[in-house]
Protein backbone atom coordinates (compact mmCIF):
# COMPACT_ATOMS: atom_id res chain seq x y z
CA UNK A 1 0.00 0.00 0.00
CA UNK A 2 1.25 3.56 -0.63
CA UNK A 3 2.87 5.34 2.29
CA UNK A 4 2.02 8.80 3.57
CA UNK A 5 4.98 11.12 2.85
CA UNK A 6 7.20 11.99 5.79
CA UNK A 7 6.85 15.45 7.27
CA UNK A 8 10.65 15.80 6.96
CA UNK A 9 11.31 14.02 3.66
CA UNK A 10 8.34 14.14 1.28
CA UNK A 11 9.63 11.30 -0.91
CA UNK A 12 11.21 7.89 -0.42
CA UNK A 13 13.79 8.75 -3.08
CA UNK A 14 14.68 11.99 -4.81
CA UNK A 15 16.90 13.13 -7.69
CA UNK A 16 20.26 14.70 -6.92
CA UNK A 17 22.81 16.97 -8.51
CA UNK A 18 25.40 14.27 -9.00
CA UNK A 19 29.12 14.97 -8.84
CA UNK A 20 30.48 12.91 -11.73
CA UNK A 21 33.58 12.39 -13.87
CA UNK A 22 34.01 14.91 -16.65
CA UNK A 23 33.41 13.46 -20.13
CA UNK A 24 36.11 10.93 -20.97
CA UNK A 25 37.54 10.79 -17.43
CA UNK A 26 35.48 8.01 -15.83
CA UNK A 27 38.06 5.28 -16.46
CA UNK A 28 40.73 7.34 -14.66
CA UNK A 29 38.49 7.92 -11.65
CA UNK A 30 36.42 4.77 -11.00
CA UNK A 31 37.73 2.70 -8.10
CA UNK A 32 36.69 -0.33 -6.05
CA UNK A 33 34.60 0.37 -2.93
CA UNK A 34 36.65 1.73 -0.05
CA UNK A 35 35.97 -1.28 2.17
CA UNK A 36 37.15 -4.07 -0.13
CA UNK A 37 40.82 -3.01 -0.25
CA UNK A 38 43.44 -2.71 2.45
CA UNK A 39 45.44 0.51 2.59
CA UNK A 40 48.42 -1.24 0.98
CA UNK A 41 46.29 -2.72 -1.80
CA UNK A 42 44.81 0.73 -2.45
CA UNK A 43 48.28 2.27 -2.50
CA UNK A 44 49.35 -0.17 -5.21
CA UNK A 45 46.13 0.27 -7.21
CA UNK A 46 46.45 4.07 -7.23
CA UNK A 47 50.15 4.21 -8.09
CA UNK A 48 50.64 6.45 -11.14
CA UNK A 49 46.88 7.16 -11.19
CA UNK A 50 46.55 10.71 -9.84
CA UNK A 51 42.80 10.89 -10.46
CA UNK A 52 41.85 7.51 -9.00
CA UNK A 53 39.01 7.95 -6.53
CA UNK A 54 41.08 5.92 -4.06
CA UNK A 55 42.84 9.22 -3.26
CA UNK A 56 39.50 10.32 -1.78
CA UNK A 57 38.06 7.05 -0.45
CA UNK A 58 41.41 5.76 0.93
CA UNK A 59 43.33 9.03 1.43
CA UNK A 60 45.88 7.43 3.77
CA UNK A 61 47.63 6.20 0.61
CA UNK A 62 48.95 9.77 0.17
CA UNK A 63 50.42 9.87 3.68
CA UNK A 64 53.27 7.93 5.31
CA UNK A 65 52.59 4.21 5.50
CA UNK A 66 52.43 4.23 9.30
CA UNK A 67 49.67 6.88 9.40
CA UNK A 68 46.64 5.92 11.46
CA UNK A 69 43.83 5.62 8.85
CA UNK A 70 41.45 7.28 11.35
CA UNK A 71 43.70 10.27 11.99
CA UNK A 72 42.26 13.76 11.34
CA UNK A 73 45.04 14.24 8.79
CA UNK A 74 43.56 11.42 6.71
CA UNK A 75 40.14 13.07 6.43
CA UNK A 76 41.81 16.41 5.69
CA UNK A 77 43.77 14.73 2.90
CA UNK A 78 40.53 13.37 1.44
CA UNK A 79 39.09 16.89 1.36
CA UNK A 80 42.26 18.26 -0.21
CA UNK A 81 42.28 15.59 -2.89
CA UNK A 82 38.62 16.22 -3.71
CA UNK A 83 39.33 19.93 -4.06
CA UNK A 84 42.21 19.18 -6.46
CA UNK A 85 39.91 17.10 -8.65
CA UNK A 86 37.29 19.85 -8.66
CA UNK A 87 39.85 22.55 -9.46
CA UNK A 88 41.25 20.44 -12.30
CA UNK A 89 37.78 19.93 -13.75
CA UNK A 90 38.12 16.17 -13.49
CA UNK A 91 34.86 16.03 -11.53
CA UNK A 92 31.83 18.11 -12.51
CA UNK A 93 28.47 18.60 -10.83
CA UNK A 94 25.19 18.54 -12.73
CA UNK A 95 23.35 21.86 -12.81
CA UNK A 96 19.95 20.38 -11.90
CA UNK A 97 18.78 17.36 -9.92
CA UNK A 98 18.75 14.17 -11.98
CA UNK A 99 18.26 10.48 -11.57
CA UNK A 100 20.88 8.17 -13.01
CA UNK A 101 20.72 4.63 -14.30
CA UNK A 102 23.54 2.29 -13.27
CA UNK A 103 24.10 -0.97 -15.14
CA UNK A 104 26.53 -3.62 -13.94
CA UNK A 105 27.62 -6.42 -16.27
CA UNK A 106 29.64 -9.38 -15.02
CA UNK A 107 29.92 -12.02 -17.73
CA UNK A 108 26.36 -13.10 -18.56
CA UNK A 109 24.92 -11.43 -15.45
CA UNK A 110 23.37 -7.97 -15.91
CA UNK A 111 21.62 -5.79 -13.33
CA UNK A 112 20.23 -2.32 -13.93
CA UNK A 113 19.17 0.03 -11.18
CA UNK A 114 18.44 3.60 -10.18
CA UNK A 115 20.93 6.03 -8.63
CA UNK A 116 18.99 8.27 -6.28
CA UNK A 117 19.15 9.96 -2.92
CA UNK A 118 17.18 7.93 -0.37
CA UNK A 119 15.26 9.37 2.56
CA UNK A 120 17.00 9.41 5.93
CA UNK A 121 13.60 9.72 7.62
CA UNK A 122 12.48 6.49 5.96
CA UNK A 123 15.73 4.85 7.02
CA UNK A 124 15.10 5.97 10.60
CA UNK A 125 11.53 4.65 10.53
CA UNK A 126 12.70 1.30 9.07
CA UNK A 127 10.87 1.71 5.80
CA UNK A 128 14.40 1.34 4.41
CA UNK A 129 15.07 -1.92 6.17
CA UNK A 130 18.24 -3.25 7.74
CA UNK A 131 19.55 -6.75 8.40
CA UNK A 132 22.95 -6.15 10.03
CA UNK A 133 24.34 -4.62 13.19
CA UNK A 134 26.79 -1.75 12.78
CA UNK A 135 29.97 -0.99 14.68
CA UNK A 136 30.37 2.45 16.21
CA UNK A 137 34.00 2.82 15.11
CA UNK A 138 33.05 2.17 11.49
CA UNK A 139 30.11 4.56 11.71
CA UNK A 140 32.41 7.21 13.17
CA UNK A 141 34.81 6.76 10.25
CA UNK A 142 32.06 7.34 7.69
CA UNK A 143 30.67 10.34 9.61
CA UNK A 144 34.11 11.99 9.61
CA UNK A 145 34.55 11.25 5.90
CA UNK A 146 31.17 12.77 5.01
CA UNK A 147 31.77 15.85 7.14
CA UNK A 148 35.29 16.38 5.78
CA UNK A 149 34.10 16.19 2.17
CA UNK A 150 30.64 17.68 2.69
CA UNK A 151 29.59 14.84 0.41
CA UNK A 152 28.62 11.19 0.39
CA UNK A 153 30.95 9.39 -1.97
CA UNK A 154 30.17 5.72 -1.30
CA UNK A 155 26.69 4.66 -2.43
CA UNK A 156 24.51 2.41 -0.31
CA UNK A 157 23.38 -0.67 -2.23
CA UNK A 158 19.59 -0.91 -1.90
CA UNK A 159 17.03 -3.35 -3.28
CA UNK A 160 13.39 -2.87 -4.19
CA UNK A 161 10.88 -5.71 -4.48
CA UNK A 162 10.58 -6.20 -8.22
CA UNK A 163 8.07 -3.80 -9.73
CA UNK A 164 7.19 -4.06 -13.41
CA UNK A 165 6.51 -0.32 -13.50
CA UNK A 166 9.86 0.61 -11.94
CA UNK A 167 11.67 -1.98 -14.06
CA UNK A 168 10.18 -0.54 -17.24
CA UNK A 169 10.95 3.08 -16.35
CA UNK A 170 14.55 2.20 -15.55
CA UNK A 171 14.99 0.07 -18.68
CA UNK A 172 13.54 2.82 -20.90
CA UNK A 173 15.91 5.39 -19.40
CA UNK A 174 18.95 3.21 -20.12
CA UNK A 175 18.93 3.93 -23.83
CA UNK A 176 21.54 5.37 -26.15
CA UNK A 177 25.18 6.04 -25.36
CA UNK A 178 25.87 6.08 -21.60
CA UNK A 179 27.47 9.12 -19.99
CA UNK A 180 30.09 6.81 -18.42
CA UNK A 181 31.17 3.39 -19.61
CA UNK A 182 34.02 1.75 -17.74
CA UNK A 183 35.24 -1.84 -17.74
CA UNK A 184 37.29 -2.31 -14.58
CA UNK A 185 40.35 -4.48 -14.19
CA UNK A 186 38.22 -7.35 -12.89
CA UNK A 187 36.23 -7.35 -16.14
CA UNK A 188 33.07 -5.83 -14.65
CA UNK A 189 31.44 -3.18 -16.82
CA UNK A 190 29.92 -0.08 -15.21
CA UNK A 191 27.56 2.07 -17.32
CA UNK A 192 25.81 5.27 -16.23
CA UNK A 193 22.98 7.11 -17.98
CA UNK A 194 21.68 10.53 -16.88
CA UNK A 195 17.91 11.03 -16.52
CA UNK A 196 17.10 14.72 -16.99
CA UNK A 197 13.57 14.46 -18.40
CA UNK A 198 11.18 15.89 -15.81
CA UNK A 199 8.33 13.56 -16.79
CA UNK A 200 10.50 10.49 -16.24
CA UNK A 201 11.88 11.92 -13.00
CA UNK A 202 8.36 12.51 -11.67
CA UNK A 203 7.24 9.03 -12.73
CA UNK A 204 10.21 7.39 -10.99
CA UNK A 205 9.61 9.40 -7.81
CA UNK A 206 5.91 8.44 -7.74
CA UNK A 207 6.65 4.79 -8.46
CA UNK A 208 9.10 4.49 -5.59
CA UNK A 209 6.82 6.49 -3.27
CA UNK A 210 4.21 3.76 -3.75
CA UNK A 211 6.58 1.02 -2.52
CA UNK A 212 6.14 -0.36 0.96
CA UNK A 213 9.86 -0.76 1.65
CA UNK A 214 13.42 -0.77 0.34
CA UNK A 215 16.12 -3.08 1.70
CA UNK A 216 19.78 -2.43 2.44
CA UNK A 217 21.89 -5.05 0.70
CA UNK A 218 25.27 -3.49 1.47
CA UNK A 219 26.17 -0.22 3.16
CA UNK A 220 24.76 -0.37 6.69
CA UNK A 221 27.59 1.79 8.06
CA UNK A 222 27.24 4.37 5.28
CA UNK A 223 23.50 4.70 5.81
CA UNK A 224 23.86 4.86 9.61
CA UNK A 225 26.50 7.57 9.21
CA UNK A 226 24.28 9.54 6.86
CA UNK A 227 21.50 9.42 9.45
CA UNK A 228 23.84 10.77 12.12
CA UNK A 229 25.06 13.59 9.87
CA UNK A 230 21.48 14.53 9.00
CA UNK A 231 20.49 14.62 12.67
CA UNK A 232 23.42 16.87 13.52
CA UNK A 233 22.72 19.22 10.65
CA UNK A 234 19.03 19.47 11.48
CA UNK A 235 20.05 20.66 14.95
CA UNK A 236 22.03 23.38 13.18
CA UNK A 237 19.04 24.37 11.06
CA UNK A 238 19.88 22.49 7.86
CA UNK A 239 17.10 20.37 6.33
CA UNK A 240 18.20 20.07 2.72
CA UNK A 241 20.21 17.40 0.89
CA UNK A 242 21.70 16.00 4.10
CA UNK A 243 18.27 14.48 4.75
CA UNK A 244 18.97 12.04 1.91
CA UNK A 245 21.79 9.58 1.29
CA UNK A 246 23.43 8.35 -1.90
CA UNK A 247 22.07 5.00 -3.06
CA UNK A 248 21.89 2.66 -6.01
CA UNK A 249 18.66 0.66 -6.03
CA UNK A 250 18.27 -2.61 -7.97
CA UNK A 251 15.25 -4.92 -8.31
CA UNK A 252 15.58 -7.91 -6.01
CA UNK A 253 15.34 -10.49 -8.79
CA UNK A 254 18.42 -9.10 -10.54
CA UNK A 255 20.69 -9.30 -7.50
CA UNK A 256 23.47 -11.88 -7.41
CA UNK A 257 24.46 -13.22 -3.98
CA UNK A 258 27.41 -15.60 -3.84
CA UNK A 259 28.20 -18.09 -1.12
CA UNK A 260 30.08 -16.81 1.93
CA UNK A 261 32.16 -19.74 3.12
CA UNK A 262 33.94 -20.52 6.39
CA UNK A 263 37.40 -21.84 7.26
CA UNK A 264 38.40 -22.98 10.76
CA UNK A 265 41.90 -23.18 12.26
CA UNK A 266 41.49 -26.35 14.37
CA UNK A 267 39.01 -29.11 15.17
CA UNK A 268 38.59 -28.22 18.84
CA UNK A 269 40.59 -31.25 19.95
CA UNK A 270 38.66 -33.73 17.80
CA UNK A 271 40.17 -36.23 15.41
CA UNK A 272 38.85 -35.92 11.85
CA UNK A 273 37.06 -39.24 12.10
CA UNK A 274 35.40 -38.17 15.34
CA UNK A 275 34.21 -34.90 13.82
CA UNK A 276 32.71 -36.75 10.84
CA UNK A 277 30.96 -39.18 13.18
CA UNK A 278 29.56 -36.44 15.40
CA UNK A 279 28.28 -34.51 12.35
CA UNK A 280 25.87 -37.40 11.77
CA UNK A 281 23.75 -36.26 14.72
CA UNK A 282 22.41 -33.31 12.73
CA UNK A 283 23.40 -34.09 9.15
CA UNK A 284 23.45 -36.92 6.69
CA UNK A 285 27.12 -37.28 5.75
CA UNK A 286 28.52 -38.60 2.47
CA UNK A 287 32.18 -38.74 1.48
CA UNK A 288 32.68 -37.17 -1.95
CA UNK A 289 35.40 -37.96 -4.51
CA UNK A 290 35.08 -34.42 -5.91
CA UNK A 291 34.57 -30.90 -4.61
CA UNK A 292 31.18 -30.30 -3.07
CA UNK A 293 29.33 -27.30 -4.42
CA UNK A 294 26.09 -27.13 -2.40
CA UNK A 295 23.16 -27.33 -4.79
CA UNK A 296 20.32 -26.34 -2.46
CA UNK A 297 19.49 -24.83 0.89
CA UNK A 298 20.43 -27.10 3.77
CA UNK A 299 23.34 -28.69 1.90
CA UNK A 300 26.98 -28.02 2.84
CA UNK A 301 30.43 -29.02 1.70
CA UNK A 302 33.01 -29.89 4.38
CA UNK A 303 36.70 -30.17 3.46
CA UNK A 304 39.12 -31.71 5.95
CA UNK A 305 42.88 -31.88 5.63
CA UNK A 306 44.51 -35.09 4.45
CA UNK A 307 46.63 -37.43 6.49
CA UNK A 308 50.35 -36.64 7.01
CA UNK A 309 52.17 -36.91 3.71
CA UNK A 310 49.01 -36.38 1.63
CA UNK A 311 48.80 -33.21 -0.43
CA UNK A 312 45.00 -33.10 -0.60
CA UNK A 313 42.19 -33.42 1.88
CA UNK A 314 38.76 -35.01 1.68
CA UNK A 315 35.37 -33.52 0.80
CA UNK A 316 32.12 -34.49 2.52
CA UNK A 317 28.56 -33.57 1.61
CA UNK A 318 26.48 -32.65 4.65
CA UNK A 319 22.70 -32.32 4.47
CA UNK A 320 20.83 -30.95 7.47
CA UNK A 321 18.09 -33.25 8.75
CA UNK A 322 14.70 -31.82 7.83
CA UNK A 323 13.28 -31.92 11.34
CA UNK A 324 16.04 -29.54 12.51
CA UNK A 325 15.03 -26.69 10.18
CA UNK A 326 12.98 -24.14 12.19
CA UNK A 327 10.43 -21.68 10.84
CA UNK A 328 12.18 -18.55 12.15
CA UNK A 329 13.66 -16.53 9.24
CA UNK A 330 17.05 -16.16 10.96
CA UNK A 331 17.63 -19.56 12.52
CA UNK A 332 16.59 -21.37 9.32
CA UNK A 333 19.35 -19.64 7.31
CA UNK A 334 22.13 -21.99 6.23
CA UNK A 335 24.69 -19.81 7.99
CA UNK A 336 22.67 -20.28 11.20
CA UNK A 337 22.17 -24.02 10.73
CA UNK A 338 25.91 -24.54 10.26
CA UNK A 339 26.69 -22.47 13.34
CA UNK A 340 24.00 -23.97 15.55
CA UNK A 341 24.59 -27.62 14.67
CA UNK A 342 28.32 -27.80 13.88
CA UNK A 343 30.50 -24.76 14.49
CA UNK A 344 29.21 -24.09 18.02
CA UNK A 345 28.49 -27.55 19.48
CA UNK A 346 31.34 -29.44 17.80
CA UNK A 347 34.07 -26.87 17.14
CA UNK A 348 33.36 -24.48 20.02
CA UNK A 349 32.93 -21.39 17.83
CA UNK A 350 30.10 -19.37 19.33
CA UNK A 351 31.02 -15.78 18.39
CA UNK A 352 31.52 -15.34 14.67
CA UNK A 353 32.45 -11.68 15.13
CA UNK A 354 35.29 -12.12 17.58
CA UNK A 355 36.56 -15.71 17.49
CA UNK A 356 40.01 -15.72 15.88
CA UNK A 357 39.73 -19.41 15.01
CA UNK A 358 37.34 -18.74 12.12
CA UNK A 359 37.71 -16.79 8.90
CA UNK A 360 35.40 -16.11 5.97
CA UNK A 361 35.97 -16.56 2.24
CA UNK A 362 33.76 -14.90 -0.36
CA UNK A 363 32.44 -17.21 -3.03
CA UNK A 364 34.06 -15.13 -5.76
CA UNK A 365 37.31 -16.91 -4.79
CA UNK A 366 35.89 -20.34 -5.50
CA UNK A 367 36.24 -23.66 -3.69
CA UNK A 368 39.90 -23.88 -4.69
CA UNK A 369 40.61 -21.13 -2.16
CA UNK A 370 39.08 -23.28 0.58
CA UNK A 371 41.26 -26.23 -0.43
CA UNK A 372 44.34 -24.01 -0.57
CA UNK A 373 43.85 -22.70 2.96
CA UNK A 374 43.37 -26.21 4.38
CA UNK A 375 46.06 -27.96 2.32
CA UNK A 376 48.61 -25.32 3.34
CA UNK A 377 48.06 -26.24 6.99
CA UNK A 378 46.80 -22.74 7.82
CA UNK A 379 43.30 -24.11 8.43
CA UNK A 380 42.01 -27.52 9.54
CA UNK A 381 38.56 -27.45 7.92
CA UNK A 382 36.53 -25.52 5.38
CA UNK A 383 32.78 -25.29 4.87
CA UNK A 384 31.08 -24.40 1.59
CA UNK A 385 27.55 -22.98 1.80
CA UNK A 386 24.67 -22.47 -0.59
CA UNK A 387 24.16 -18.71 -1.13
CA UNK A 388 21.63 -16.83 0.96
CA UNK A 389 18.77 -15.64 -1.26
CA UNK A 390 17.35 -12.14 -1.55
CA UNK A 391 13.99 -13.51 -0.42
CA UNK A 392 15.61 -14.78 2.78
CA UNK A 393 17.30 -11.42 3.38
CA UNK A 394 14.03 -9.57 2.87
CA UNK A 395 12.15 -11.90 5.23
CA UNK A 396 14.72 -11.27 7.94
CA UNK A 397 14.52 -7.49 7.43
CA UNK A 398 10.71 -7.56 7.35
CA UNK A 399 10.71 -9.35 10.71
CA UNK A 400 13.02 -6.63 12.12
CA UNK A 401 15.73 -9.20 12.87
CA UNK A 402 19.46 -9.35 12.23
CA UNK A 403 21.34 -11.83 10.07
CA UNK A 404 24.47 -13.56 11.39
CA UNK A 405 27.80 -12.00 10.39
CA UNK A 406 29.09 -12.74 6.89
CA UNK A 407 25.77 -14.06 5.57
CA UNK A 408 25.87 -12.45 2.11
CA UNK A 409 28.49 -11.69 -0.52
CA UNK A 410 27.12 -9.51 -3.31
CA UNK A 411 28.71 -9.49 -6.75
CA UNK A 412 29.27 -7.52 -8.84
CA UNK A 413 30.16 -4.57 -6.64
CA UNK A 414 29.54 -0.89 -7.31
CA UNK A 415 32.41 1.42 -8.14
CA UNK A 416 33.26 4.51 -6.12
CA UNK A 417 33.68 7.82 -7.91
CA UNK A 418 31.11 7.51 -10.70
CA UNK A 419 28.50 9.53 -8.77
CA UNK A 420 28.80 11.40 -5.46
CA UNK A 421 26.19 13.34 -3.49
CA UNK A 422 27.21 16.83 -2.37
CA UNK A 423 25.45 18.08 0.76
CA UNK A 424 24.21 21.62 0.11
Amino acid sequence: MPFTPSSINPHLVAPLRGLRPAPGRAAEIAAPPYDVLSSEEARLRAADKPWSFLHISKPEIDLPADTDPYSPTVYAMAASNLLKMLDAGVLLRDDAPCYYIYRLTMGPHVQTGLVASASVADYNSNRIRKHEFTRLDKEDDRVRQIEALNAQTGPVLLVYPASSQADALIANAAQGVPASDVTAGDGIRHEIWVVRDSTTIDALTRTFDAMEALYIADGHHRSAAASRVAAARRQDGFTLSSDYFLSVIFPHHQMKILDYNRVVKDLNGLEKSALVARCQTAFTVEKSPTRVTPARLGEFGMYLGGEPGESHGVWYRLTIKADLIPNDPVTRLDVSLLSDHLLAPLLGITDLRRDKRIDFVGGIRGLSELEKRVDSGEMAAAFALFPTSMQQLMRVADSNQIMPPKSTWFEPKLADGLISHVLD
